[in-house]
């Protein structure tokens, strides 16, 4: 921390490590890789014109305005730079390094200090939650969906379109999910998240019957709880250490081979808690067991030969990187893999299947502008596929997809990729 940040008015270290930013050569490469900076133009909305304005900030040479703060805001997180940096910026890190610094020194803007607000309110309250996940489906079955998607106010009809549909009973189950009638091949912990088992109970459902069919003894430890991805991304790193040590103290309390996650954005977050608690010495090491047990379900099931037994489904399939999956996490073509390898179907892959959607946890909540226009783009590949069936590994993908085919009005399912598996297996 320098001398000129201080006297700027910071109480804590604002910004990542210089390792970490110094990094950075400049090169542009990531220009081309940014859904903001491919849509704006703008050098301020591109990863490397961010990396300046946090080492401007971190140097004392730019004071945190709103107007300054609201190129980070803008960014997706999506981590695509990251993908074709060579020189291997942490980016993701950096960014959220500089937004939870930002919250802890009280120059988060008000839109920023709403936000964690609401999050805090809804997850960190599971009944409120589900409360909310109720009215949704009031929603859905009163036919109000349908009413409001076809009324003449362009704002409101696209407010009903970005409402998530709810399908499928909530996932309540904890304890002991799965047990082979044979000898288990692996022992299996089930990450189940907070809004997952709300929203997609129908993919946890699929998850366990598809780790029981191949052979896995599956339990979800009961003391687990969120993430903490959405906090993290939000500035809000205490409660996501918080949230973090419940999930170490429930999941480390037993023996596992494997932690599985069907969500490509908590896989993402649980991977990456050795950062967390890199100086914190009771739970640091416990991080760095935990997070290397950490798997997604494609990465998982590629090393099994999952579909020796499946059933042919005729379609058309196409697959939408989810960002935290592909750019976070390096898992990109075992998802392709598991579809390819089911009989019937026709794989056909989209242009630039790897570009955000313009989910990205509640970005399209906090800047639905730009997240619309990034889902135009995502729609337009996704007719030129002409798929019967848009396979993805996120829930917020999920949401987001179909979302642009309400609004286009288009034919066609959104699923995880694991529910195209149970359903190989079911036929």
């Amino acid at each position: 921390m320098t001398e000129a940040g201080r006297h700027k008015g910071f109480s804590t270290p604002f910004a990542p490590e210089d390792a970490d930013l110094s990094r950075c050569v400049h090169c542009g490469l990531c220009l081309q890789s940014c859904p903001t900076y491919i849509e704006l133009g703008l050098e301020t909305e591109s990863p490397r014109g961010r990396l300046y304005l946090m080492k401007g900030i971190s140097k004392g040479r730019i004071e945190p305005t709103a107007g300054v703060l609201a190129h980070l805001d803008l960014c997706l997180q999506c981590r695509n730079c990251e993908a074709v940096c060579p020189s291997g910026v942490p980016f993701g890190r950096i960014m959220e390094d500089a937004r939870a610094d930002t919250v802890a020194a009280h120059h988060a803007p008000f839109s920023w200090r709403v936000r964690i607000f609401f999050l805090r309110a809804f997850i960190l309250r599971p009944w409120l939650l589900r409360t909310l996940v109720s009215i949704l489906r009031i929603v859905d079955r009163s036919g109000l969906r349908a009413l409001g998607s076809r009324v003449p106010l362009t704002g409101l009809r696209n407010l009903f379109c970005l409402l998530p549909q709810v399908r499928g009973r909530p996932f309540k189950k904890t304890g002991v999910l799965a047990t082979p009638e044979a000898t288990p091949q692996r022992r299996v912990a089930f990450f189940s998240g907070c809004v997952m088992p709300l929203l997609h109970g129908r993919v946890h459902e699929a998850t366990i019957r598809v780790l029981a069919r191949n052979g896995c003894w599956v339990v979800a430890p009961p003391e687990q709880t969120c993430c903490g991805a959405l906090f993290s991304h939000s500035g809000d790193r205490a409660t996501a250490v918080k949230l973090a040590k419940r999930n170490l103290d429930a999941f480390v309390a037993d023996e596992f081979d494997v932690v599985i996650v069907n969500s490509a954005g908590c896989g993402a977050a649980l991977k990456e808690y050795p950062h967390l608690f890199h100086d914190d010495p009771n739970y640091s090491e416990k991080a760095q067991r935990f997070s290397a047990l950490v798997r997604d379900i494609s990465e998982f099931l590629v090393e099994l030969d999952p579909l020796s037994s499946a059933e042919a489904i005729t379609a058309t399939v196409t697959y939408q990187d989810s960002c935290h999956l592909g750019h976070a996490q390096g898992v990109r073509e075992q998802p392709r893999q598991l579809l390819r390898s089911i009989p019937g179907v026709q794989f056909v892959e989209m242009d630039n299947a790897d570009r955000c959607c313009g989910s990205a946890g509640i970005y399209n909540l906090t800047q639905p502008e730009m997240s619309g226009q990034l889902l135009e783009g995502k729609i337009r590949a996704v007719k030129e596929t002409d798929a019967d069936i848009i396979a993805t590994s996120n829930p917020g993908c999920i949401l987001q997809l179909e979302t642009g085919l309400r609004r286009e009005r288009l034919r066609g399912r959104v699923m995880h990729v694991v529910e195209l598996l149970d359903e190989a297996y079911s036929r």
